[in-house]
Parts: C-alpha cells; structure tokens; sequence
C-alpha cells in the first residue's frame, strides 16, 4: 500500500443545484477551499437545478474559480429538461465550459477519484431522475480501477448512491449491486455520491464484500432533513475519515442519515430515513 507523505484531504460536494443554490453556503465553501487548499475536489452532479443555460453558465463561472484540482460528475438535473432533442443527441453540451472537468480522474499520493456515470439520457421506467449503472459505464470504471499502480486506492464518484433495493416503488439505481459487487471485488476505498440531499456514511453488503458508500448533502435551498453541507475527506494512508461540514457547525453523526433514501424530498412518513438533527422544511421546497 502507498502511503502518502501527509494525509490526502478531499472535499467531497453535491447537489448545488445552481437556480436554486445557497449562495452563502457557496461562499463559505469557496472560502474553505482557498483557506484549507484540498488536494482535489469531488463534485458529484446536479450542478444545476434544471439544467438551464443560465444555470449552467452560473455553475461553471463557480467551478472554474476554485483553486483546486476538480473533478465533475453528471447528475438527472443537468440533462436538458426542456429540449429532448438536445437531450438525446447532445445532453453533456452543457457542460462545455468545464469539459476537461467531467468525469476526469484524479490522481493523488497512494489515492484515485476514479468517476462512474449512473445518469442516463433515457431508460425504461417512467422516473428518469433515478439512477442507471449501463455496461460500457461500469466497464470503463473497472478498467481504470483494475489500472491503478499496485498498493494505489479507489474512490469511486457517483451521483446515485448504488443502492437497487429496499426503497420504495422501483430500485433506485438499476444496476447498482452488480456494481457495488464489482467495486467490492476491487476492494474500492468508497462510493462517493450525492442525489439525496442528506450526508451519510454506511456500509453495503455485498456478495463480494462490504462497499463504504459515502454521501454528501446538498450545497442549495432544496433541503431535506439537514442544513447545507459538504464532506471533507481525510486519507492517511491506513484510514478515511469523513466529517459533515456545515455551517451550523451540527455535529458529523447528527447530520448523517443511516439508509439510502427514494429521492430528495424532504420525509413525510413515517419510517422514511432523517438524520438526528432532523431539520425538516415545513413545507417541500421548490422544485420547478
């Protein structure tokens, strides 16, 4: 294993959701990223809320600012909503501006960000907003994986977290355990994901192994059950250590849920995953 000459710090961001961000929480991330200097930062989709030039031209204006090594992930809310041509022949176009940004790998001292695609343009069920692991997608993510230098450890950066069962309705990322399986034959470091809006840090059972899945909250006004926040990520080598950074300063155990929940909105019934600190809107936020 290789262990790097001081410990790797990664910030780990999701679900900014530029149109419907929090620009106070952008500042002060900003702030942290100038001050702290991570060695990279992990941004994982939903940059905008509904995929709008503006919104895109706003998020990019933000990511390109940042004076750190980035990586960029595609979430359901930045494939074109309002023009299904768009959407089905050219749906990363919007990201132009930062195109040597998405899905790129990271490479740091004995650690790699190692990007996974789970949204799709298209898919067989009627909620295209919920995640899709396809085979040339999980192919190339192993092939990068199976080519990291011996002793050199994987994050994997996801939007959906892989879970396929035990929510709701239909799976949450169709094709989800058979990756996390493929992830755990790897013997991966993580999952880093967004999607949910609320921060967790659990592990999923494999018939491979165990897999970390690591959630970050949201960066936006479209809460869940905890205040806006980000994960920062420490690797020395030998351990990953995660805290829930917020501005509330909320303790990390308070502000992570412990399951995966159907989708973003904040929990109406009962039995639906909330974190400790339960900071749940009163009313649903805005979504369109």
């Amino acid at each position: 294993m290789t262990t790097p000459d001081r410990p790797t710090l990664l910030f780990h961001l999701s679900d900014i959701h530029f149109g419907l961000e929090d620009d106070k929480a952008l500042d002060w991330v900003k702030r942290e990223i100038a001050e702290r200097r991570p060695d990279a930062v992990a941004i994982t989709g939903d940059l905008t809320m509904r995929a709008r030039h503006r919104e895109f031209a706003a998020a990019c204006q933000w990511i390109r600012s940042l004076d750190a090594p980035v990586t960029v992930g595609i979430g359901n809310h930045d494939m074109p909503y309002f023009n299904p041509l768009e959407r089905f022949v050219a749906p990363y176009r919007r990201f132009r501006e930062i195109q040597g940004l998405v899905e790129r790998e990271i490479d740091l001292p004995g650690l790699a960000v190692i990007p996974l695609k789970t949204a799709v343009r298209a898919q067989w069920r009627l909620n295209w907003s919920k995640g899709w692991v396809t085979r040339p997608a999980l192919a190339q993510c192993l092939a990068a994986i199976d080519a990291l230098p011996a002793g050199v450890r994987a994050l994997v950066a996801v939007h959906h977290p892989l879970r396929e069962v035990g929510t709701k309705g239909t799976a949450l990322t169709h094709g989800g355990s058979a990756a996390l399986a493929e992830l755990a034959r790897r013997g991966v470091l993580g999952v880093l994901s967004g999607h949910v809006h609320d921060p967790f840090d659990i592990v999923e059972d494999t018939a491979a192994g165990p897999v970390r899945m690591i959630g970050a909250g949201t960066l936006s006004l479209r809460l869940r059950s905890t205040p806006p926040s980000f994960n920062e990520l420490t690797w020395d080598g030998e351990a990953l250590t995660v805290r829930a950074r917020n501005l509330d300063e909320v303790p990390t155990r308070a502000m992570q849920i412990e399951d995966v929940p159907e989708n973003a909105l904040p929990p109406r019934e009962p039995g639906e995953p909330v974190a400790p600190v339960r900071r749940v809107p009163r009313v649903d936020p805005p979504v369109h």
